[in-house]
């Protein structure tokens, strides 16, 4: 054979090879934006309980996904791997069908059985109690799930884009967001079958002291947790014990123990009054506190806490319907002037406002304010209303900070510290670049019901490595100009503390993310004193402001020496107003290099 008939051979070979790779190049490709196309559809399946279309749905995913992996492992397909510059992009391919196949077979597959296993609607609270075996059944079927999907997500985060062609490496990035995206969902959807059988009394009744919290009254998780309750779960069965008021409960003496630090920044007061366990942001130290003060006043032991406040008492009501007051002594205290029947509509107003205009005695509105929480709660047990409306309203109540949860298990409680609904300042659930602004009412009374508040995050260029954050928190304060004569006594406080009456005061809090320094502090523009302090290595600043009515004020605090360079997060104090509405955008820097 001569040369030139070789290389003729050696260039038919390689354009032979080139054609076949490009064809199984083709093939995976469309196989993968198959697969893609019916993640949605198989979402939509799931949410309409249809479970044949599922199945369906999940088995011709599973055959694209199976296509693509058997032909991106193809010996042929293996060995351009090894091809010096290109080789990459070829693994590369293989490594993303390899998780799309992995994903599909070992997490999308035992999912739908599970959805499949379950009765959702009988997984919510009602009279007769709650089947909880098989959501228990189910979970070592979702950590399996969540474990292959974490493995894959693993892996092509692993893998180095900068060599990559653009053809590849978008694809690449697009599956990790994915991915990255459904290992979250299924993470949590494992932690809580995990956990969520015995917390709510699969192997015995469970007592949890139900702190309702009173935004009129800021604090720092919310609000003033004025009336007490302990609900029991017994096999998903709602009952109410004992019930109680903050202020009938009294001081601790001598008070309980509290994290020195916190102490520190927020006085002794944290363990001495129940109204106060929450003047720290830190829901678990505010919910230990209460638990230790409640046991130690009652004698009864609670398995942990739980905090809501009426905004999303509200949430529920809109799921289950409207709820008629059926308790004569409620009945009683509404008279004429309350409604007796509840919904979402009303329910903030009636006990953030109106009842401390109707009902005269603080004793009596406690009462009224626990009574109704209570009369909610009932009606929630009978499995009234719309479970995906029920479980959407509490999931958004969780992720506003109205809906918090602690447990005295230490097993428990380090699954619920990783996520929003623990409340807590530091620790797994707290992104890197996060902020946090809190408020505690300095009125003593319920004012904060007519105080408006917006709040900022104004990045800020430096010129070196770090970064630098404005935290920009106006407040205003709308009620009436009279409000002094207008409000009852109740509500203003009459100056009984040094406030005007009808006049707000606030202390205003700013948590940085770790390692981060407060700097300044300005009020309307002017710089202004304040104090600084550190909590679980993170800086905070407290400015405090008194609000005319009608007058409004913006603090402004500055974080410098940040090293975070993640996009900053920020967290509020669930007030009266809908937290998307106090909440405003991040204001980006506009720097010029060099500058």
């Amino acid at each position: 054979m001569g040369a030139a008939t070789a290389l003729a051979c050696v260039l038919i070979l390689i354009l032979a090879l080139a054609l076949w790779l490009g064809a199984k190049a083709n093939a995976i490709s469309g196989h993968l934006q198959s697969a893609t196309q019916l993640v949605p559809q198989l979402k939509e399946d799931v949410l309409k309980d249809d479970v044949g279309a599922a199945d369906k749905t999940v088995e011709t995913l599973k055959e694209h996904t199976a296509s693509a992996r058997i032909a991106a492992t193809d010996p042929l397909w293996t060995m351009a791997g090894m091809v010096p510059w290109l080789g990459g992009n070829f693994r590369a391919v293989s490594e993303v069908a390899t998780s799309a196949d992995d994903v599909a077979q070992l997490g999308a597959a035992p999912l739908i059985q599970v959805v499949n296993s379950l009765d959702w609607k009988t997984l919510l609270p009602s009279n007769e109690g709650v089947d909880l075996e098989p959501l228990a059944a189910a979970a070592p079927k979702l950590s399996s799930a969540a474990h292959a999907v974490r493995q894959s997500s693993d892996r092509l985060n692993s893998i180095d884009t900068s060599s990559l062609l653009p053809q590849v490496a978008s694809p690449l990035i697009q599956a990790r967001e994915q991915l990255q995206s459904m290992r979250s969902g299924l993470d949590t959807a494992a932690n809580i079958a995990g956990i969520a059988p015995e917390m709510m009394g699969d192997e015995g009744p469970r007592h949890y002291l139900l702190l309702i919290q009173n935004n009129a009254e800021v604090r720092a998780t919310g609000g003033i947790p004025g009336a007490l309750a302990v609900l029991t779960v017994d096999s998903g069965k709602l009952s109410f014990g004992s019930q109680t008021s903050a202020t009938a409960l009294g001081a601790s003496v001598p008070p309980v123990a509290v994290d020195p630090e916190q102490v520190g920044i927020y006085s002794t007061r944290l363990g001495k009054f129940m109204q106060d366990a929450n003047l720290t942001p830190d829901f678990p130290t505010a919910a230990s506190t209460a638990q230790a003060m409640w046991e130690a006043k009652t004698g009864e032991n609670v398995d942990g806490v739980l905090s809501i406040d009426p905004v999303s008492l509200g949430y529920i009501l809109d799921a289950i319907g409207p709820v008629e007051l059926t308790d004569p002594q409620l009945r009683a205290l509404a008279g004429s002037s309350l409604p007796t029947k509840l919904d979402g509509a009303n329910v903030t107003r009636t006990l953030l406002s109106d009842v401390y205009a109707k009902i005269a005695e603080p004793e009596l509105q406690d009462v009224y304010f626990a009574g109704v929480a209570q009369e909610i709660f009932s009606s929630l047990s009978t499995g009234k209303g719309d479970p995906k409306g029920l479980i959407e309203g509490m999931t958004r109540g969780a992720a506003e900070g109205r809906f918090l949860v602690w447990s005295a298990a230490k097993d428990e409680q380090d699954v619920i510290s990783r996520y929003p609904v623990s409340g807590s300042i530091a620790g797994p659930s707290v992104a890197p670049a996060q902020f946090g602004v809190y408020f505690n009412d300095g009125t003593g009374a319920k004012m904060d019901y007519y105080v408006k508040r917006t709040v900022q995050l104004v990045e800020e260029c430096t010129g070196d490595e770090f970064g630098q954050v404005k935290v920009r928190i106006t407040s205003t304060n709308t009620a009436p100009s009279d409000a002094a004569s207008s409000l009852p006594e109740y509500v203003t406080a009459g100056g009984a503390y040094g406030v005007p009456a009808g006049s707000v005061q606030t202390n205003v809090i700013a948590y940085g993310p770790i390692q981060a320094h407060v700097e300044t502090a300005a009020v309307d523009g002017q710089k202004t004193d304040f104090a600084a302090h550190r909590h679980a290595n993170r800086p905070l600043g407290t400015v405090t402001i008194t609000l005319a009515p009608g007058q409004s004020k913006t603090v402004e605090l500055t974080f410098a020496k940040i090293v975070q360079h993640t996009e900053p997060n920020l967290v509020v104090t669930p007030t009266v107003q809908p937290v998307k509405d106090v909440v405003l955008g991040t204001q980006s820097a506009q720097c010029v290099p060099g500058k």
